[in-house]
């Protein structure tokens, strides 16, 4: 079920800094108090491969996401004791130290079956006469752009083996917020700075004339 337009859901889960404080994060307060865009990514797992490419690349542009107001999270299903030793394992050795923005833990997994994000499915067992859960129980690659009220204004899920490309997100939150300011629809491919158009025929028909 998609969920862009809607509010992002009111849950409060258990999340840690990189210095090892514990936390509670709810990602709504957090756009909305704060007054701030937000991405949330989520990860299969901790210690594993694709994943830790991922994190470094959301730190590698986290001042482009803090230039435009964004806060970045980070989620899977690990407990914060895990990340936490993710955290501190050196990134020559397959760890990511050196990650600053808040890893949610979501052990419950209140939230990420809210959003429907886990690769698990109930199924009906003969034998035992009752349901059983397969698949990995863990997340899909899921990313979510929240605005300063709280609504989703973009969502991808990407299965396990593909990596995301950051520079989408800031492209994303550019042309949202070129909206948000300028009340103007973005085209195909638009960058910063590029020509928007107004939500009309006319505007539509000059700009596939100069492009």
């Amino acid at each position: 079920m998609a969920l862009v337009g809607k509010k992002f859901p009111n849950i409060t889960v258990d999340a840690i800094s990189f210095m090892g404080d514990n936390l509670r994060i709810n990602v709504l307060e957090e756009a909305t108090k704060n007054k701030k865009k937000v991405i949330l990514f989520w990860y299969p797992k901790d210690f594993t491969f694709v994943c830790p490419t991922e994190l470094h690349a959301f730190q590698a542009a986290l001042q482009e996401f803090e230039k435009r107001n964004t806060m970045v999270i980070g989620a899977s299903c690990d407990t914060n004791e895990v990340h936490f030793a993710w955290l501190n394992t050196p990134k020559n050795n397959g760890g990511i130290e050196g990650v600053t923005y808040p890893l949610i833990a979501d052990t419950t997994r209140n939230l990420s079956a809210a959003l429907d994000i886990l690769d698990s499915e109930w199924v009906y067992d003969e034998e035992l006469n009752d349901e059983i859960l397969e698949g990995s129980n863990v997340t899909f690659r899921a990313t979510y752009l929240i605005d300063e009220d709280g609504k989703i204004f973009h969502e991808s899920v990407n299965d396990m083996p593909l990596g995301r490309n950051v520079d989408e997100f800031l492209r994303l939150i550019d042309a949202y917020s070129h909206v948000q300011t300028y009340g103007e629809v973005c085209p195909a491919n638009w960058q910063q700075g590029k020509q928007a158009m107004n939500a009309d025929r006319n505007s539509t028909a000059a700009y596939l004339a100069s492009n």
